[in-house]
C-alpha cells in the first residue's frame, strides 16, 4: 500500500472513531456538561408583568437559582402564555409544566374541591388570622388533599384581600349589587356569593377578564388591590368598594413525580425559596396597598367605605352551600387566633 494511501485509511478511521464518540455523547444527553447545566424547572401563572403572582416567581427564581448556585434554573411563563389558570393546573397533573401558582378557590378547586374555602365570605378577620391559619396545621392539612391530584403544595403567596368593583355605581350596601353581572372565578362557591347579593354572577377566566370590562360583558368584578392595579383594572372600572369580603393566597404547587424526581438538597433548595418568599410577598403587598388606594383616586376612581356587617349578613348562607368543604374544618379556621 502506498504511503498516501495509508494516510487516507488512518485519516478515515480518525473521523470515524470521533464520529462514535459525538454520537455516543448526543444519545445519552452529553458527557458532563449536563451536570455543570442542572436541572430546568418551568413555572406558569396568569398574572401580568407586575402582578403579586411574577413578583412573588421573580423572587423565588432569584432565591433558588442563588441558592443553588445555578444548578437549578426557574423558567417563568407568566401572562398566561402557557394557558389559563385551568390548562395551568392541568399541565402540572401531567408533567408538560413542573410549577405553577394559581388562586386555589378558581380552577383550582374543581381539581381540589376542599379549596372552596377560601371563598366563603368573612372567615378570614384580618391578615394575622390568615397567616395563623395557612403557616400551622390547617395550612398543611389543605396541603393533603392537594396531595390527592399528582401535586404536591409548596405554599401560600399572597394575593390579599377581595375588594368589588364595578363601572355602574357606588355599592356601599348588598342592595346596590342587585342585577349587577359580576365577573366571578370559574368555582361554584363564587355563583353562590353573588347570587346571595343578586348580582348575577358571570365566569371568565382571568386572563380574559380586562377584555370583559372592557367590552361590558360584565359590570364588574372582584379582586385584591394589588391585582386591579397590576392588571390595570381601574382604567375600565370606576367604582371600587372595600368589601374585603374574602382572602386570596396563591397556591404554589409542583408536580408530584418530579419533586419526587428530586434529591433532598434539591428540594430544600426550592422549600426555602418557597417560605422565604412568602414572607417577602406578604410584607412587599402590605406596604403597597395605601400607595394603590391614592393611586386609583388619581385616575379618578371612587373609593367607598361600604358597612361589612351588612355585606357578612346578607352572604352567611354561603358556607352551608359548600359542601364540599367540611364543616369541622370551617369552625377549625374560625376557632384559630
Amino acid at each position: 500500500m502506498s504511503i498516501r494511501n495509508v494516510i487516507i485509511t488512518a485519516l478515515l478511521l480518525l473521523l470515524f472513531v470521533l464520529g462514535s464518540a459525538c454520537s455516543n455523547t448526543n444519545e445519552t444527553g452529553g458527557n458532563d456538561s449536563d451536570d455543570k447545566e442542572g436541572i430546568s424547572l418551568k413555572l406558569a401563572h396568569v398574572g401580568s408583568d407586575s402582578h403579586q403572582y411574577n413578583i412573588a416567581s421573580e423572587k423565588f427564581k432569584e432565591l433558588v437559582e442563588e441558592q443553588s448556585k445555578g444548578s437549578i434554573h426557574i423558567e417563568i411563563h407568566g401572562n398566561a402564555t402557557l394557558g389559563s389558570e385551568a390548562d395551568a393546573i392541568e399541565q402540572v397533573m401531567d408533567g408538560s409544566i413542573e410549577i405553577t401558582t394559581v388562586a386555589p378557590d378558581s380552577s383550582f378547586a374543581n381539581t381540589v374541591p376542599e379549596m372552596n374555602i377560601f371563598g366563603i365570605p368573612y372567615l378570614f378577620q384580618d391578615r394575622e388570622h390568615v397567616y395563623s391559619v395557612l403557616d400551622g396545621e390547617i395550612g398543611e392539612q389543605l396541603f393533603t388533599y392537594v396531595d390527592q391530584h399528582q401535586m404536591k403544595g409548596l405554599g401560600w403567596w399572597e394575593v390579599g384581600f377581595r375588594h368589588l368593583t364595578n363601572n355602574k355605581k357606588e355599592i356601599k350596601t348588598p342592595e346596590d349589587m342587585k342585577s349587577l353581572k359580576i365577573r366571578v372565578q370559574p368555582s361554584p362557591v363564587w355563583e353562590v356569593h353573588m347570587k346571595s347579593l343578586n348580582a348575577s354572577p358571570t365566569p371568565v377566566d382571568f386572563n380574559e377578564l380586562y377584555s370583559a370590562l372592557d367590552q361590558g360583558l360584565v359590570d364588574g368584578q372582584e379582586n385584591p388591590l394589588p391585582t386591579i392595579d397590576s392588571m390595570k383594572f381601574y382604567e375600565v372600572q370606576q367604582y371600587v368598594s372595600l368589601t374585603a369580603h374574602t382572602y386570596n393566597p396563591a397556591i404554589v404547587v409542583i408536580n408530584q413525580g418530579v419533586w419526587e424526581s428530586l434529591n433532598e438538597e434539591q428540594r430544600q433548595i426550592l422549600q426555602d425559596a418557597v417560605d422565604e418568599t412568602t414572607n417577602f410577598i406578604r410584607k412587599t403587598l402590605e406596604e403597597q396597598e395605601s400607595e394603590i388606594i391614592k393611586k386609583l383616586e388619581d385616575h379618578s376612581v371612587t373609593i367607598t367605605e361600604p358597612d361589612r356587617e351588612l355585606f357578612k349578613d346578607a352572604t352567611k348562607e354561603v358556607r352551608e352551600a359548600v359542601k364540599e368543604v367540611p364543616e369541622e374544618l370551617i369552625e377549625k379556621i374560625e376557632k384559630t387566633k
